[in-house]
């Protein structure tokens, strides 16, 4: 199925990869597939609502024809329309479902004023979706010169993607179209690319670190202060008994990576009332600030060493004024951390990926590591495989906090070398993964693995967490047995020997003309044998 995906988003992004750069072409494949994903699923729904048999109603088409029927009933109508926007949060009329406009795309019919139509009406209908399709803008000049040339570039990018089964795909349509899309034209895109995307892998593992303890909750909370498409966030429902009841709360800074989030959510069926997303700063102004303001999980993957103002009026910041700097202008990275910090019930955990920096870096940063050392807060560091993350090769790690722990110690893993090879990125195998999840609940010292540090040991190591110090990976050459080696080199020096002396032979044997005689003799000398 992943392959099929992936061939249709490469097809279709082939009618736009030489009008605009991947960056944008990026924005209308993940919009124009999640309005195909609303349109689809409202007709897969509406065959449940109306009672009717899935066997008779198989396809797409039957399914249109069983719609506008049952709207075609006035008395009927409104109540359809009410139950349908109930259970799905919105409608769309049979004119500008997806596949309607793909059929007439593929007729050479379809007209682009139908597609604004669609879009506006669950922008302006239904709150979820204001500003949603802001970024297919299909008034774009880079799209054609004119209406005419743009009605022919998106007729073309429709008929491709109405092939993608986006219901019947295993996993995550938008989060593994996004992943895709950036993997393959991320050069392109250039370092931006893929700086608001967690590989799934690395988002796995976190999802279950977080999860940890908390599997039987009866209700969830999960925050990403920097949530990008909020896949970070959606995973950790895998790992609860009560999925349904996860309570979504994130902040983003980019407004098109903001919408991406809401798509991803709404596209896994999160109802509106269990998500409470904000597009804004997450550093310069605290936010959420109201009840629930703490929460049962915190995931977080920054942008590394990003810049921020650490304007002194920060050190009377409730998320801030505990730990003696601020961090500094230059690299926010314990900025960010602080605030999820800030964020987390006492019951919950945190999990965050930073650069290696963090772990060692003196001045500012060096005495926010020690305060929170000091405080037991942080729980573990895992240090990640180099080359995981879209847009930069840097090796990361992931640092899990707690809060009132009774003890002060820290687990290191080292899965630094676990992982597969790829052709651009390494990525994480499930068994990589369980290595790290086991060695996690088990938090004992495991050989050239993990280790338990005690705070005596972070102490003695004047509060430097960089992994090495703790998990001794080296591992030792074995000794060259030279007596073994001696009878070898003995062995191939008798088999030279022989060879140069069959050489030597053969070449005695030629018989040459009067004016071959000097080559004969040069190439007799080099394989003569002093005795």
């Amino acid at each position: 199925m992943g392959v099929e995906l992936n061939q249709r988003l490469f097809s279709a992004a082939d009618s736009l990869r030489s009008k605009m750069d991947a960056s944008e072409y990026k924005n209308y494949l993940l919009g124009l597939i999640f309005y195909k994903y609303l349109s689809d699923n409202l007709l897969d729904k509406l065959v449940d609502l109306s009672g009717e048999s899935r066997t008779e109603y198989d396809t797409i088409e039957k399914q249109t024809a069983l719609y506008r029927e049952l709207l075609s009933d006035e008395e009927t109508k409104d109540d359809l329309i009410a139950t349908l926007v109930d259970t799905l949060g919105y409608d769309i009329e049979p004119d500008y479902l997806f596949n309607i406009l793909a059929k007439q795309a593929k007729q050479n019919t379809f007209q682009l004023k139908d597609l604004r139509h669609g879009f506006l009406q669950l922008s302006t209908k239904y709150d979820q979706f204001n500003g949603l399709f802001d970024d297919v803008d299909l008034e774009s000049k880079k799209l054609g010169s004119d209406d005419q040339q743009r009605n022919i570039t998106i007729t073309e990018v429709l008929k491709k993607l109405n092939d993608i089964d986006v219901l019947g795909h295993e996993g995550d349509v938008i989060g593994d179209a996004y992943e895709y899309l950036i993997g393959e034209f991320a050069s392109e895109a250039g370092k931006k690319a893929g700086e608001f995307y967690t590989p799934h892998m690395v988002s796995d593992m976190m999802a279950q670190i977080v999860a940890l303890g908390q599997e039987a909750k009866n209700l969830f909370s999960v925050f990403d202060p920097t949530m990008g498409s909020g896949s970070l966030m959606l995973n950790v429902r895998h790992y609860l008994n009560n999925p349904e009841t996860v309570k979504y709360h994130g902040q983003e800074l980019n407004t098109t990576t903001y919408n991406l989030a809401k798509m991803n959510l709404i596209l896994h069926g999160v109802d509106k009332e269990d998500m409470r997303l904000r597009n804004g700063d997450t550093l310069n102004k605290d936010w959420p600030s109201d009840e629930p303001y703490t929460f049962d999980s915190v995931v977080m993957n920054p942008p590394y060493s990003a810049k921020w103002s650490a304007d002194d009026t920060f050190l009377d910041d409730s998320r801030f004024n505990r730990y003696g700097k601020l961090a500094p202008k230059s690299k926010a990275d314990f900025a960010f951390l602080l605030h999820g910090y800030y964020h987390l019930k006492d019951t919950g955990t945190m999990a965050i990926v930073l650069p290696h920096g963090v772990l060692f870096r003196g001045a500012a940063e060096g005495v926010i590591r020690k305060k929170l050392l000091e405080d037991g807060s942080i729980y573990a560091v895992i240090g990640m495989p180099a080359n995981l993350f879209f847009g930069t090769s840097i090796p990361t790690t992931v640092i899990v906090l707690k809060k009132n722990r009774k003890t002060r110690d820290v687990l290191f893993i080292d899965a630094s070398n676990d992982f597969v090879k790829g052709k651009n990125q390494n990525k994480l195998s499930k068994e990589n993964i369980d290595c790290i999840i086991a060695a996690y609940k088990e938090r004992k010292t495991i050989e050239k693995y993990a280790y338990l540090a005690s705070f005596e040991d972070i102490e003695n190591n004047e509060y430097n967490l960089n992994i090495p110090r703790y998990v001794d990976t080296f591992e030792e050459e074995e000794l060259v047995d030279m007596v073994n080696v001696g009878q070898e080199i003995k062995k191939i020096r008798e088999e030279k020997k022989q060879l140069e002396t069959s050489l030597f032979e053969a070449i005695s044997s030629l018989q040459v003309k009067p004016e071959d005689q000097e080559w004969l003799k040069a190439a007799l000398e080099v394989f003569k044998h002093d005795e």
